[in-house]
């Protein structure tokens, strides 16, 4: 079959060598690594391997499949569960039907081949009960479209017609030991099969080798996918009942307004943000809200969007963002009733308690796409799954012209598109073995759904207090004046605790509107602010008079104290937005209540800072806390000692040096110095000012305001009067 979208992308040169494990290895990766193929998450490969049982010494026939939770794209050999086929097979004998079929779950484990800890995924049997060596079960788009059309098996007759490509109909049926029996059913009555559809759900395909079922898999998915984006392409203007409202000029800034509050509204989660051409035609189209309304049909999309998104109405022409804001609020009064009776109706005695009953996806006519999650990455792959979704109505709707099967509900097609019934919508949600699932998952880290901007990207103080909160599972926006310094210092994060957990941002935040800009690109990328910590400052030498000029006075004053007023006000903006609990820390300076000859513009505006620290209070209370930590100095990374400041205050204290050197050896010296004066003889760091940084801002000085705290080892000239 001739390629159209897809390419073949198995190189010969890669897979020499490899043996039967890793070429699964490899033929996942290659099928998860592109979205049009699965999502993230999705779908399952196995290859049925001969393979010596090291206690019998004899030949064995064992099942590779993927495990519970792994990923096709980034999955290692460790990924795999491994089971003995006799043991699953025989299985087959212990089965006391469909309203039984979880119990079967646990006697996946004592299959076990090679004391694999590796969890086996639901899908399990569905490998191991088709009578194949390589098998691959995949959620492309153009697939999921034709098992979601309520004329799905005429569209494979069809379809079989005009491409030669053969594929059986299954109904719709919830993943687990009956529809691996089903499967193998269907194939030992049409053995002649190119693969499978799943109503509602996917699609299957297989071959003799690793090789040869990677080429089947992609020649299906492709040759599917002409056949659908064919249809699509003949809908044109005409596609989801052609577009009723324009896309806004300024849906980037309406979207950036909105993200904080509609973040509140779904609460304790990350924002993200999607206005792409294929999100906006869907939701700017006359059936948009009554196609959402259906929700999803496969179950992996399902179970990141929840049973449906909330779709906004509001007047998409000359509406302002406190309008959208102002719908969306009133729309999710709606929306919970909705999910509570949708939970009510629904539940069994056995069900596990009411989750949020807030929606995961929200769509908004002229703006784009806000979805959500506990973590940056699931609130980005749950907007994935649900573009996805409409690719999967796209088709469907686009497949519409001929006659549905007989027995579906009238109420559960829309344009021929059909999404799962409430009742398996429920199943799937509130499965047990589900949530078991999510009894099993790690506790979050203490900042895990926080959003922290740190102001100043100093590879001493800022550095290391964006990486104390980023290591207490807090998102981390780092901004400054340079951005080569914020990047890098954004960089270092994600190396050490994930790519998406940190980004940088420029900022001058001595401009009000820098500082505003600065916070909605925050917004856009994590969904809000939650924590803010201010570190930046200026301290300028003064000449051999002890003085410095009075631009030097006002950028002083600008930065340190100005500046921490704007950022910290626009903060408490977006906190409010969001009805909200926030938490403010300004790093202020032993300075502030030590007078001392040469940095009189420095010591007065820390000073400021703390009385600011203590308005600011006052000011935001009750909903946001402010503090403040007040250290010694510190010398270490930071960007106010530069080496011309070393020296001076070397000279300035008559502490001895050579001129050649190094600047990391003078501030050594320094520091030793500075400790020397101290009660604990300890240096000061960047480390023991972010701890207290993140003691005030976190929940465990959860009673704390208008306070700042010395972290100075015993300055006794600091010692308050």
């Amino acid at each position: 079959m001739e390629l159209k979208y897809l390419k073949d992308l198995w190189i010969d040169s890669e897979t020499a060598g490899m043996d039967e494990p890793e070429l699964l290895r490899y033929r996942s990766n290659l099928l998860g690594r592109d979205l049009r193929l699965t999502n993230f998450g999705g779908g399952n490969t196995s290859a049925k391997l001969p393979t010596v049982d090291p206690v019998t010494g004899n030949t064995v026939d064992v099942l590779w499949v993927k495990g519970s939770g792994g990923d096709l794209g980034t999955i290692k050999r460790d990924g795999f569960s491994t089971l003995f086929m006799d043991s699953l097979n025989a299985l087959k004998g212990r089965y006391r039907g469909v309203e039984h079929e979880d119990e079967m779950v646990d006697r996946y484990p004592l299959s076990t081949f090679g004391a694999n800890p590796r969890a086996t995924s639901i899908d399990t049997p569905l490998h191991g009960f088709l009578p194949f060596p390589h098998v691959d079960h995949l959620h492309p788009d153009w697939a999921i479209a034709l098992a979601a059309c309520a004329n799905g098996p005429a569209q494979l007759e069809r379809l079989h017609t005009e491409t030669g490509l053969k594929l059986a109909w299954l109904p719709w049926k919830r993943p687990g030991f009956e529809l691996g029996l089903w499967l193998q059913k269907c194939v030992e009555k049409t053995p002649d099969l190119d693969g499978i559809i799943l109503g509602s759900h996917g699609l299957f395909t297989w071959g003799h080798t690793g090789r040869a079922s990677y080429l089947k898999t992609i020649e299906v998915v492709d040759t599917i996918g002409q056949y659908v984006l064919r249809r699509v392409d003949a809908k044109g203007g005409s596609l989801f009942g052609g577009q009723i409202v324009q896309a806004r000029d300024d849906r980037s800034e309406l979207a950036a307004c909105a993200m904080p509050a509609l973040r509140g509204l779904v609460g304790s989660v990350l924002g993200h943000f999607e206005g792409g051409s294929d999100v906006l035609r869907f939701v700017n189209s006359a059936r948009a809200k009554a196609l959402a309304w259906q929700g999803t049909s496969c179950p992996d999309h399902f179970v990141r969007t929840k049973v449906r998104p909330l779709f906004v109405e509001w007047n998409v022409q000359t509406g302002t963002a406190s309008d959208l804001i102002a719908a969306a609020e009133a729309a999710m009064v709606g929306y919970r009733k909705d999910y509570e009776a949708y939970y009510n109706e629904n539940r069994k005695s056995d069900s596990p308690a009411m989750r949020s009953p807030n929606p995961t996806v929200i769509l908004v006519p002229g703006v784009g796409m806000f979805s959500f999650g506990k973590n940056k990455p699931e609130a980005r792959i749950t907007g994935e799954f649900y573009v996805n979704a409409i690719h999967v109505m796209e088709g469907a709707t686009a497949l519409d012209d001929l006659p549905a099967q007989p027995g579906i509900p009238a109420d559960r097609v829309i344009d021929n598109y059909v999404g799962l019934p409430p009742s398996e919508a429920f199943g799937i949600e509130y499965w047990l073995l589900e949530e078991a699932k999510l009894q099993r998952m790690p506790r979050e880290k203490e900042l895990s759904r926080k959003v922290a901007v740190v102001v100043g990207a100093s590879p001493g103080i800022g550095l290391a207090v964006a990486d104390r909160l980023a290591a207490e599972g807090a998102h981390v926006a780092v901004a400054d004046l340079r951005p080569e310094l914020a990047e890098d210092a954004a960089n270092s994060l994600r190396k050490r605790h994930g790519k998406e957990t940190a980004f940088s941002v420029a900022v001058d935040c001595t401009d009000r509107e820098s500082v505003r800009s600065m916070l909605r690109s925050v917004s856009m990328m994590y969904g809000g602010v939650d924590l803010l910590v201010f570190v930046a400052a200026v301290f300028f030498p003064p000449d051999r008079s002890g003085r410095i000029t009075e631009q030097e006075w006002r950028t002083t004053f600008d930065v340190n104290l100005m500046g921490a007023m704007l950022t910290a006000d626009e903060a408490h903006n977006v906190m409010r937005d969001q009805k909200s609990a926030g938490s403010i820390v300004l790093i202020s300076s032993a300075n502030g209540v030590v007078a001392k000859k040469g940095s009189w513009a420095y010591d007065t505006s820390k000073a400021g800072m703390n009385h600011l620290v203590r308005e600011l209070a006052v000011e935001f209370a009750p909903e946001v806390r402010v503090n403040g930590v007040s250290p010694a100095s510190v010398v270490e990374g930071s960007q106010q000692f530069p080496r011309d400041r070393v020296l001076s205050s070397l000279a300035k204290y008559g502490i001895p040096y050579e001129e050649s050197d190094s600047t990391e050896a003078l501030r050594d010296r320094l520091s030793a110095f500075y400790s020397e004066r101290t009660l604990l003889k300890r240096k000061v760091t960047p480390a023991a000012v972010a701890e207290a940084a993140f003691l005030l801002i976190s929940d465990r000085l959860a009673l704390t305001t208008g306070q700042t705290i010395a972290v100075d080892a015993g300055l006794t000239e600091a010692f308050l009067r």
